[in-house]
């Protein structure tokens, strides 16, 4: 129990403590962290939504950001795989980019520090944008809107700089942190069911999930390997092994923040789970038993009745406030 309370005072300080009953927009409280060289405005962000939502900057126009990252559907795609151009499959499961702008490294690898450099990615990425950024660029700076607004925001002819601190201002301004787990945390004791309460203290207290999983943003943002398979040999993808060729790093994955969690299936890096329930049963065996698996992860037992609980509890971290927010 007081693990539970520590966690739950050290998470409202972060918030506006509510009178039981009440509810605010918790969003409206919170300090969106920006990098110096690209401070938050109104109109760098709307030149970033502009841009995420054009097929333009895929190399056929078939696809935008937008493809893989649907706002209707928490920012993902709620696919195994993502389609990019010509058919083709992504690599990987599309995640949510929803409160990104507290992410202290992007893509599942956890290797780019900056939004700004995650941008770049997709777009030359053959098997999702598949565009050349040089000839991107040229084509862009030739539509009126991009270059006016360039010129405006940023003092200088559309370019990459332009592109990236304006897809990346935008991705920052998606925030989903009023759902009803953040209610109950700020003082509104009604905002969670008593079922989801428990599913709450079951996930903290009992499995102890948030040495992995922390509120408020439900990730400590590392890789790990979460023993999804007892060996990666003939796996396409070796997780974060690719980018150092460290064998240690065989395997490992950013930890996903649990944020909007029912919406954002199917699950793991590869989107092999569809549902939350096989998800439950693979932690609940204690992973496939890889050999670099993380040592947090181990077998426990739950009753039926709080396996129910804690599914109920992923339902109180959903938060889709930002599509009215947004206009989406």
């Amino acid at each position: 129990m007081l693990r539970f309370l520590s966690i739950a005072l050290l998470f409202v300080s972060g918030f506006v403590t509510l009178r039981c009953g009440q509810t605010q927009d918790l969003n409206a409280t919170v300090l969106v962290p920006a990098p110096t060289d690209n401070p938050q405005n109104a109109e760098k962000i709307a030149l970033g939504r502009k841009l995420f939502f054009d097929t333009r900057l895929s190399l056929d126009g078939s696809i935008s950001c937008a493809s893989c990252h649907d706002p209707k559907k928490a920012f993902s795609d709620q696919r195994s795989k993502s389609i990019g151009i010509k058919g083709q499959l992504s690599e990987r499961n599309a995640p949510s980019i929803l409160n990104a702008a507290f992410l202290k490294t992007a893509m599942f690898d956890a290797h780019l520090a900056t939004l700004e450099l995650q941008a770049i990615v997709p777009i030359q990425e053959p098997v999702e944008m598949g565009h050349n950024m040089k000839n991107l660029i040229k084509q862009l700076r030739q539509i009126p809107e991009y270059q006016a607004a360039a010129q405006a925001i940023f003092g200088r002819d559309f370019d990459a700089w332009v592109l990236t601190r304006s897809l990346a201002a935008f991705e920052r301004s998606l925030l989903s942190l009023n759902a009803p787990f953040d209610q109950y945390m700020a003082g509104n004791k009604k905002a969670m069911s008593k079922d989801q309460v428990a599913g709450w203290r079951i996930f903290s207290d009992k499995l102890y999930c948030t040495q992995c999983h922390p509120a408020p943003y439900f990730t400590t943002y590392e890789a790990a390997n979460n023993g999804l398979y007892s060996s990666y040999e003939g796996q396409t993808d070796q997780g974060r092994f690719r980018i150092h060729h460290d064998s240690s790093d065989i395997g490992k994955f950013k930890i996903p923040s649990l944020r909007n969690l029912p919406l954002t299936y199917p699950y793991m890096h590869d989107g092999s789970k569809i549902s939350l329930a096989e998800v439950l049963a693979h932690y609940q065996q204690g992973g496939a038993k890889h050999p670099l698996q993380d040592p947090r992860i181990v077998a426990f037992e739950l009753s039926e009745k709080e396996k129910a609980q804690l599914l109920y509890f992923f339902s109180a971290l959903v938060d889709t406030s930002y599509l009215r927010r947004n206009g989406f």
